[in-house]
């Protein structure tokens, strides 16, 4: 019997008061017709109603996929728990989504995505909930803001600090889901869903088969239908006793204003000489301070923002193929893609479902990762998750605490200061004009990373600056490497208003950073 039906049907099958899990990373493997068709009937019906939101990834984004925003309505959603939310420009609308969390409107919690793929695993298996050390002395950590993003979730406490076998451990109790929501490219009439056109798998099957565990819907948003039986059993990522009803939108969009790409798919590979070199100017100079770190062979994790860029040096430098990128959505190898197309990979070697990815990630298999920064205290914590007075210009934390919980290197990126002016020329680095504000604080807002813990636990971290070289040690934060150009009591000491000190045998960083061309760099 065929699974095919409407979407006004399939969604007409959501119960009141359920708890929806959602595979998406953004707007790749967004289902967002399905989403839509959640609002457009809750519009006429008042049902669904009372929903809690799963979202280990953003559903949509900012840039013409709604996403989640086709729910965030009053009564539709009383609670979301996402490891990351749309964002983007201050120039653009902030998502409804966003207002009704600084409004108070909706419980909400950004737990990290990793933690969340692990929450749908333990819940499917009936394990007694989710037990990690990811997130302690974080914003995570309930001595802290227990992931609480508003006072509507301080309210409801989803995650206790426990003790077993005298250390100490975060505790998240079950979830169970009740409706599945995920996408493919395929489905045959029994419902076995293939990915030839994704981008990534990210947690599709472990998200049906908690929900298939815990008795519950799956439903599936697919690009097209094919005849039982046509589908090679090698290419099925869900098969179809998970699958409870299949509906197709041919016009779903891979990625981001992509609508479809088959290199981002890995249907083929692209000339190493087709992407794009990182632009010459300040946050190149950035990354490829940062890139020095790297030895050939080794396996790095990459996030958003200046760190974005550090494959893109390598590229110009003839070592594309020399490290092995991993990043959250899955893709290992290759060219991660930047802008609109992160989390997507071109010429990877191999796509890994997200869950499986963090576990990796977790247990800190990777040589170092790259990350970058909003701002940085005294105790060496990062804020990347959180800003109060625009909080949709951050996504929130998404894989960030996964990553860098236990990771043995880390290599944050980003401007010294906010806003300042800074010219590079033959000679070094000048500061032209000081930032708007520090990015040295005396304390952050929210507390992404802990500085603390990293001291305890023995992690090597450094944040790289157009300025300096900083190393996390037991004195604070101590500029290690100085950028030609640089006076480091004006433009380091007193811009961070003796935050960051100056090492005594502090060095000064090739001028080759600063190159119009190739830097000669060897890993």
């Amino acid at each position: 019997m065929s699974k095919l039906t409407t979407f006004e049907a399939a969604v007409t099958r959501i119960p009141d008061g359920a708890v929806v899990t959602v595979s998406s990373s953004s707007a790749l493997g967004c289902p967002d017709k399905v989403l839509w068709a959640m609002g457009e009937r809750f519009g006429r019906e008042g049902h669904p109603h009372g929903l809690t939101m799963l979202h280990p990834i953003a559903a949509g984004d900012m840039y013409g996929v709604k996403g989640i925003d086709h729910i965030a309505r009053d009564g539709m959603i009383s609670t979301v728990i996402a490891g990351s939310y749309p964002s983007g420009p201050s120039s653009l609308p902030m998502p409804e989504i966003w207002r009704m969390i600084v409004e108070d409107r909706v419980a909400a919690y950004n737990v990290p995505s990793g933690i969340l793929f692990d929450m749908h695993r333990d819940v499917a298996a009936r394990r007694p909930g989710v037990l990690t050390k990811v997130g302690l002395d974080t914003f995570v950590d309930p001595r802290r803001e227990g992931c609480a993003m508003n006072g509507a979730g301080a309210a409801r406490p989803i995650v206790r600090r426990v003790e077993l076998d005298g250390e100490e451990w975060l505790h998240f109790p079950n979830i169970a889901p009740d409706v599945c929501i995920l996408r493919a490219t395929t489905a045959d009439e029994r419902g076995n869903l293939t990915y030839e056109h994704e981008g990534a798998y990210l947690g599709g099957l472990e998200q049906a088969i908690a929900t298939r565990c815990n008795g519950g819907l799956v439903i599936a948003q697919v690009k097209r239908v094919t005849a039982a039986g046509s589908l090679r059993p090698h290419d099925v990522r869900v098969p179809g006793h998970l699958v409870d009803l299949v509906v197709v939108d041919p016009d779903q969009r891979q990625t981001t204003e992509t609508p479809y790409d088959p290199a981002i798919s890995g249907e083929i590979m692209r000339p190493w000489g087709s992407f794009t070199l990182a632009e010459h100017g300040v946050e190149k100079v950035i990354a490829r301070r940062a890139a020095m770190e790297l030895r050939a062979g080794q396996t790095a994790n990459l996030g958003f923002g200046i760190s974005a860029m550090v494959p893109r040096v390598l590229l110009e430098e003839g070592l594309a193929q020399d490290v092995t990128w991993a990043i959250e959505q899955g893709a290992v190898g290759g060219m991660p893609l930047t802008g609109f197309a992160f989390g997507c990979a071109s010429n990877a070697d191999a796509y890994v479902p997200s869950p499986q990815q963090f576990t990796y990630f977790q247990g800190a298999g990777f040589d170092m990762s790259f990350l970058s920064f909003l701002e940085v205290d005294r105790e060496g914590n990062v804020n990347v998750s959180k800003l109060g007075k625009k909080p949709y210009l951050t996504a929130g934390c998404g894989g960030f605490v996964d990553i860098t919980a236990h990771a043995r290197k880390i290599v944050f990126s980003g401007w010294f200061e906010a806003g300042a002016e800074v010219a590079l020329g033959a000679d070094g680095v000048k500061v032209r004009k000081p930032g708007k504000f520090a990015k040295m604080v005396d304390e952050v807002e929210h507390v992404t990373f802990s500085g603390r813990r990293a001291r305890a636990t023995g992690q090597d971290v450094i944040y790289v600056t157009e300025r300096c070289v900083i190393r996390l040690t037991g004195d604070g934060l101590v500029a290690t490497e100085i950028m030609p150009g640089i006076k480091p009591e004006r433009d380091i000491v007193a811009a961070s208003q003796g935050r960051v000190t100056v090492a005594g045998n502090a060095t000064t960083m090739p001028l080759s950073l600063l190159s119009a061309g190739s830097m000669g760099l060897v890993l």
